[in-house]
């Protein structure tokens, strides 16, 4: 499992049912599934995350809430500009960005909101990119969009400890 502080929190809410809403949510701008790896490094152990996502908005404002396999509600993130909060089963915590708020989650560098705009295929707008294959190169990754039209996402940064995501969308933009 991933290791850090704010992935205890995630580990715990993971293991735990949450209330349902009592409201109907409108539909999500993208869900899916999301895994995320980190490899073992500097006799770290490699750690991984696998959950259900549901997403609202974009980098620059929005929701982003994990389920578990059950469909219960692990965790959710919100931000806006100069803000951004993550709510778990053991409450919430601030920081200055979704950037910040990812690196406490994993205890790696995984800028949250270019990859909010990976997941719809195309790079993040505050940032230059390179034009790869079928995808591109952004902040240190490389992102594969050649099976987008299938609802595959792939995202990997080979720099120490190297990570990688897979987004699996159920409904492709």
């Amino acid at each position: 499992m991933i290791g850090g502080r704010g992935a205890a929190a995630l580990t715990a809410a993971l293991g735990l049912l949450a209330a349902c809403a009592s409201t109907p949510s409108p539909a999500p701008d993208l869900a899916g599934r999301l895994a995320v790896r980190v490899e073992a490094h500097e006799g770290a152990p490699a750690r991984s995350l696998s959950t259900q996502f549901e997403l609202h908005g974009d980098a620059h404002a929005g929701e982003l809430q994990l389920t578990t396999p059950l469909g219960n509600t692990a965790a959710q993130a919100r931000w806006r500009p100069g803000r951004a909060e993550l709510v778990t089963s053991e409450g919430t915590r601030g920081f200055t960005d979704l950037d910040a708020l990812g690196q406490d989650l994993l205890g790696e560098s995984l800028p949250l909101g270019a990859l909010l705009e990976w997941l719809r295929g195309k790079p993040w707008s505050g940032a230059p990119h390179v034009a790869v294959g079928n995808g591109f190169e952004q902040l240190g990754w490389r992102i594969d969009l050649s099976r987008i039209a299938e609802g595959w996402v792939l995202a990997g940064r080979d720099r120490a400890p190297a990570l990688s995501v897979r987004a699996r969308l159920d409904r492709p933009e």
